[in-house]
Parts: structure tokens; sequence; C-alpha cells
């Protein structure tokens, strides 16, 4: 058996153990202790490796910004700063046709832009606007549909823990990968307010007018949501401007929201013990899963299987767009059975060697940042792509009187707005890169 088809076996196999629900970090780590086995020929010094590789993993100060902004996400979650989201967009737009689902994407952008998660920004926003929803005569279609599609948004729009994870593995700055993300967030959440748009004027019926809010009470509410705007702005504007690091800035969103929390009262000691406690445990699942994805990409690295790969397809002469398509669609079958983190850290070990070997017509590192935006958007997609998008089901569990056919129903339109965001962005790599250039002076 040469390397190649061991290395295809293996991840045959690695697939196999996580669609039987097998821990992911479970599986790549035995995966990867197995072939590395094999290729040695004796386990010495796959044990050898295992102790040396465990230490250069978990010591590498730039893993600490993973916790920090965990950290940042939980107090956040904690001090009621989603509940001030939602209820001053509300104020603004719920007397319009479909507002409160446009204010439900709005505050789900606001609060990704202080979490950093997906699966925490629509679980948070499911409590605190799907009640208010369905309250309004809002229908469980649309109302399940939009929360599930707006929690999408906090992988995206920065900070992003999949972002963080991704210019770590393939040696990007984190400052440029965040100014990457900031106009495909915007798109995303202006393309997910369109689609409500288009949804409650083909079913009118779905979401009746609240009534309008009095001026003095939407502005005294919007002045209640300016931590999460000086707490964006702070984290963001200190990492690019050079203040401090992505590191340090990391730790001072945690510090500012925890601050925060303390002082408006939402965070007690009860919360603040519960936000420690439930970053811990992220914490450990991320850097568990980072183990076995760094010995399962060892045993990639010394079989060669991404050399081989990249010899291979550059021999077939494929357009470097289908091969980039077809990364994008494995991406979104993968999103069926893995989340988020699972599929970065397992593909772009073998994925990055070949888009770096492609000729986009963009420079080595824009191409990677490119490509990592892409990637997101792709992997943000899966997790609303029925049947087995993780957001589907976290808000069924938040609604379980909604069929989940219903949810599935609501959550089309946004789907179909994430193609046409990919497309817009696989055709015009500059609008992803225009920020980079500007305020980094590249391309």
């Amino acid at each position: 058996m040469s390397n190649l088809d061991l290395s295809l076996l293996a991840f045959a196999v690695m697939l196999g153990a996580i669609f039987l629900r097998i821990p992911i970090g479970v599986s790549m780590a035995i995966t990867g202790f197995a072939g590395t086995w094999i290729l040695r020929g004796t386990p010495a010094p796959v044990l050898a490796q295992l102790k040396s590789l465990t230490y250069e993993t978990f010591s590498s100060e730039s893993l600490s910004i993973v916790p920090m902004f965990l950290l940042m996400g939980e107090f956040a979650t904690k001090s009621g700063m989603s509940r001030a989201l939602f209820r001053t967009a509300a104020d603004w737009l719920g007397h319009r046709r479909g507002g409160m689902a446009v204010a439900a994407v709005g505050a789900c952008a606001g609060f990704g832009a202080v979490c950093g998660s997906s699966l925490a920004t629509a679980s948070t926003m499911g409590r605190v606007a799907l009640p208010e929803m369905r309250r309004h005569g809002y229908s469980g279609t649309l109302s399940t549909g939009v929360l599930a599609a707006g929690g999408t948004l906090g992988i995206l729009i920065p900070p992003s823990i999949i972002l963080v994870i991704y210019a770590l593995i393939t040696q990007q700055n984190i400052a440029k990968m965040f100014m990457a993300a900031m106009i495909p967030g915007a798109l995303a959440a202006l393309g997910y307010m369109l689609a409500v748009a288009v949804f409650v004027r083909l079913n009118p019926g779905s979401a009746p007018l609240a009534p309008r809010v009095p001026m003095a009470t939407r502005l005294r509410n919007l002045v209640g949501i300016w931590p999460v705007v000086a707490i964006f702005t702070a984290v963001i504007g200190g990492i690019y401007s050079g203040i401090f690091t992505p590191t340090e800035g990391a730790a001072v969103g945690a510090v500012a929201t925890g601050l925060h929390g303390l002082a408006g009262g939402g965070l007690d000691w009860r919360g603040f013990r519960q936000a420690v406690l439930a970053t811990a445990k992220s914490t450990g699942m991320i850097f568990f899963i980072l183990l076995g994805a760094q010995l399962f990409n060892a045993f990639l690295a010394l079989s060669q299987t991404p050399q081989t790969l990249v010899t291979w397809i550059g021999a077939q002469g494929f357009a470097p767009m289908t091969v980039l398509l077809v990364m994008l669609l494995a991406y979104l079958l993968f999103g069926f059975v893995m989340d988020s983190l699972s599929m970065i850290l397992l593909t772009i070990p073998v994925f990055f060697p070949v888009i770096q070997s492609l000729d986009f017509g963009l420079p080595p590192e824009e191409t990677a940042i490119w490509f990592g935006i892409l990637a997101l958007i792709v992997v943000e997609v899966g997790l609303i792509t029925p049947p087995v998008g993780m957001n589907l089901f976290i808000i069924h569990a938040l609604a379980p009187d909604v069929p989940i056919l219903q949810t599935y129903k609501g959550v089309a339109p946004f789907v179909v707005s994430d193609i046409i965001r990919v497309g817009v962005l696989l055709a015009f790599p500059s609008i992803t890169l225009f920020l980079v250039r500007v305020l980094f002076q590249t391309g």
C-alpha cells in the first residue's frame, strides 16, 4: 500500500469514526497515531512525538487568544448585551413589515462582534429574540429561520475564534484576517435583511406589524448599547492600530466586557463563576481537537500527502477556480457531520498547500486571506444547511413546538443569500481584500 493509499484509508476511517459519534479530537488523534505507527513501523517514535507535540502545541503563546475571546463571549452572554441589542434594534425597526426579524439579524451581528462563536450567538439570541417574535405574532417558520441564520454571523464578524485558528495554522496575520472579514460580514447581514424583506412580502401573514415605539424610548435604549460599540472599537481598533497585539486585545475585550457586566448588575458572582467554567470547558475541548489535528497533520506530513496532491492536481491541468469550487463543496458536505472548528482543522492542512500552489492572480498572502474568508463563509452555510446544520438544532431545541421542516423552510432564503454572496466574493476577490489593501497598504 502506498503512502497516498494509506492516507486515503485513514481519512475514510476517521470520517467513519466521526459519523459514529466518536469525539472528533479522539478520531483525529487515534487515526494520526495509528497512521504514523504504520509508516514508522514501531510505536516508539510516535510516543516520543506525542510528548513533544503536546508541549509545543499547548505552550504556544499565540493560543492564549482563544480562551480570552471565549471568556469575552461568555461575559457578553451573562451581562445582558444580547437583550440590549435586540431591544434597541426592535425599537427602531419593529413597526415595519418584518422589522423584528431584521432587528434579530442586526442584534446577531452586534452580538457576534463581542462573542466570536456561531453556536453561542444562535443560542443566546434565540433565547432573547424568539419569545418576543412569537409574542408579536411572527410565524415559527420565519422566527426560527432568521435566528438560525443570524447566529452564523458570530463566526464571521470579528473577533471570530475560527478566524483566529485559521490564521494560526496557516501563519497569517490575525489583524489582516479580521479586516478581510469586515465587508463579507456586513454583506452577510445585509443579505439576510434582504432575505427577510423578500420572505415577508411573499408571506405577509408571517410578520405582523408591531406598535411604533416613542422616539424618547428609542433614544434612551440606543444609549444603552454604547458598551458594545466601545468594546468592539477598542478591541479591533487597538489591534489594527498596533496599540496592542491580538492576544492583548482579546484580554482587553474580556476585562472590559466583564467590568461592564459587573457595573451593570448583569454579571454576579454566580454568573462570573459559570462564565469562567464554561470558558475552561470550551478551551479544553478546542485544545484537545487541536492536539488531535496536530497528530493527524503530522501523519499527513510524514506520508507527504499534501505534496502528492499538489503534484497530481498540477499534472491534471485543472483550472484553479474548479479546484476551489470542489473544496468549497466539500465544506458544505462536511457540514452535515462536523462542527466548524473541526472542518477547518481537518481540511486546511490538505487544502491550503493546494490553494497556495494555484494561480489566482493574487500574491500568496492575499490568496491565503481570500481563501480563508471563503472557507469560513461556506463553513457558516454548513451550519444552517438541512438536514444536519447545527444551528438548526439549537434553535429547534429552543422552539420545540415548531416542526423542524418549518425551520428548514424558514432558513432556505438565507441559504440562497449565502450562496449568492459566495458567488460574488469568488468573482471579485477585491471585495474581501479591499480593507486589507487600504489599511495595510498591500496589493
